[in-house]
Parts: C-alpha cells; structure tokens; sequence
C-alpha cells in the first residue's frame, strides 16, 4: 500500500479543518456546511447522539452561545478517509470556566463528515473559577 499523497491527505483533513475554524468562531453558519445530512454523531465508542445534520445543528446552537468556548488542537493524524485529532476544548461550565481533552475520529466521506466519535476527559476546573 502507498502512502496518501500530501493532496488527498490536504482534502481529507479539510471539512475536518473547517469544521473546527467555524466551531472556534461559534459560527453555527459556517459550521454545518461540512457535515453530511446523514451524518452520525457518537459519544465513544457506541453512543449515537446525533443521526442527522439538523440534529448536531441543534446540538451545537446552545454550545455556541458559550463565550469561553474554544478548541484548541494538539495533534492531528490522516490515515486513509480518517482524521483524527487531539484537542483540548475549553468550554464555560455551569460551575464555571474549565477545559477537558478530547479524541475526535472524523470519517470523511465526499468531502463531509459521514461520522464522527468523541472521547470525553474528565472536566477541569481552571484556577480563575476556583
């Protein structure tokens, strides 16, 4: 098996890029363009949250009106139609201002995201909410 060329690695990984960009401007808009209608949204490994694009639309409206909201990326990996990033998310918690770590597994399907699966860490609480 070949290596994915640098171009179809860059196509892979670009909703996953964008999606991102537009979760970290709350820009619900820009947001949803790069999900499938018939995507699939799961708590790891097997929890369906969302089967359709309205249904993470509805999701993510309240997440957006968070101020703190922000997903920083660590690492990202592509294997085949496959992203994978690691990210810590800052959110703004109903105990205040925190962070957790999160596993993203993108499945990328004609330039959307067909499926997606999120590993959650535990929440931490940051010192200036403490």
């Amino acid at each position: 098996m070949f290596p994915l060329s640098n171009e179809v690695q860059s196509n892979i990984e670009f909703p996953v890029q964008m999606q991102l960009a537009a979760y970290n401007a709350r820009d619900i808009d820009a947001f949803m363009p790069w999900w499938a209608d018939d995507c699939q949204y799961y708590a790891f490994p097997s929890t369906l949250l969302a089967s359709s694009a309205a249904e993470i639309r509805e999701r993510h409206i309240e997440r957006f009106k968070e101020p703190d909201l922000h997903g920083k990326l660590l690492t990202r990996i592509v294997v085949g139609n496959m992203v994978i990033d690691h990210e810590t998310v800052t959110r703004t918690f109903p105990e205040g201002k925190g962070e957790i770590d999160v596993v993203c597994i993108y499945e990328v399907e004609h330039g959307k995201i067909a499926k997606a699966w999120f590993k959650l860490s535990e929440r931490r609480l940051l010192a200036e909410s403490l």
